[in-house]
């Protein structure tokens, strides 16, 4: 019997991202390198993408949304490069994978009621027929994402709370019934008491309607909360990857133990350190172009971090790292 094997709703081929050079030859800096990726509409997940500011974490993000394109590698969708996607194809594909973005406050236009934003997906996707059909649906969107139809149609965006705002845009998303929805630090501009509820949302998009997320954060407390699997970033590449217990729970990468060791426990008596010491290297602005990118800053360097970029090893099932520590057989499970 011949195995049908199952073509990914999602796949990054070994994507880099590379901006500068060209015409004002200036020197170029790699957003993103050699990044790879798999999600299946069969089996649903939260995948979160984490690493510190200028880990190239947003600009994975553009990528699978098609704001941007590859220098090299492809990003693919059941199949199809989506850079040569036809304009129908294109259309399909912004409607099963939708955005969540970071700032709740700047994706709305004051002069509208919020009803303008659901209005307009209804009609450019073709959606529903009549008031009385798109009323329904927006009403059904809303009662997902906890928010009542009455309390925040009809409003302008300077009438709502942040939270209310930032889980009008989830809804917006939801209402296309995407296979995918691209969440770029949705809650790290919201109260914490309501970072819980949109979390616990992505949490039911995935559980009671299918639909995976790829989430974007520096936050590896919220994403241990809801993900299931993790890929940590530094500088453009992948430090460390695989299942969130145990890339969360048994770091192995110098660089994912330093993020897990900066996050505040919750007692009043300690003092969160939140100096961050850089290298010469990365005050000037420049970057070593051989060798681990981590090398300047980890306390366990060796010699051959400095001369040649490590390659991602597995550890145990679902658990990669690129360090040379583990390049030896140390640490890796039998």
């Amino acid at each position: 019997m011949t195995q049908t094997i199952e073509t990914p709703l999602l796949e990054m081929r070994g994507v880099t991202k590379l901006y500068g050079g060209g015409l004002l030859i200036k020197p170029t800096f790699t957003a993103l390198d050699q990044f790879s990726l798999q999600l299946y509409a069969d089996n649903p997940r939260v995948t979160t993408i984490a690493g510190e500011s200028g880990s190239g974490k947003t600009t994975l993000a553009n990528l699978v949304l098609g704001f941007i394109t590859p220098t090299t590698g492809n990003v693919l969708y059941q199949g199809k490069d989506i850079a040569h996607l036809s304009r129908a194809e294109f259309m399909h594909y912004r409607r099963e994978v939708q955005a969540v973005f970071q700032d709740p406050y700047e994706v709305y236009n004051p002069f509208y009621k919020v009803d303008h934003i659901f209005d307009t997906v209804v009609s450019k996707f073709k959606l529903a027929k009549g008031k009385i059909e798109t009323r329904t649906f927006i009403e059904h969107a809303l009662e997902v994402v906890g928010l009542r139809p009455s309390e925040v149609l009809g409003k302008y965006p300077h009438q709502l709370s942040g939270g209310q705002r930032q889980r009008l845009m989830v809804a917006r998303a939801f209402l296309l019934k995407p296979k995918l929805i691209v969440a770029d630090e949705p809650v790290s501009m919201v109260d914490a008491s309501l970072r819980g509820m949109i979390l616990e949302i992505m949490l039911n998009l995935k559980k009671e309607f299918g639909i995976s997320i790829l989430y974007i954060t520096h936050d590896l407390s919220t994403a241990y909360q809801v993900s299931d699997e993790i890929f940590i970033l530094y500088r453009g590449a992948v430090a460390e990857a695989g299942e969130i217990g145990r890339v969360i729970e048994t770091p192995k990468h110098p660089y994912t133990q330093m993020l897990i060791q900066s996050i505040p426990l919750p007692d009043p008596d300690l003092k969160w350190d939140t100096q961050v010491t850089l290298s010469e290297e990365e005050m000037g602005g420049s970057f070593a172009t051989r060798g681990c990118r981590f090398a300047s800053r980890c306390p366990s360097v060796m010699d051959v971090c400095k001369q040649t970029t490590p390659a991602s090893i597995s550890l145990a099932p679902n658990h990669r790292v690129a360090c040379f520590l583990y390049h030896n057989g140390a640490g890796v499970a039998k």
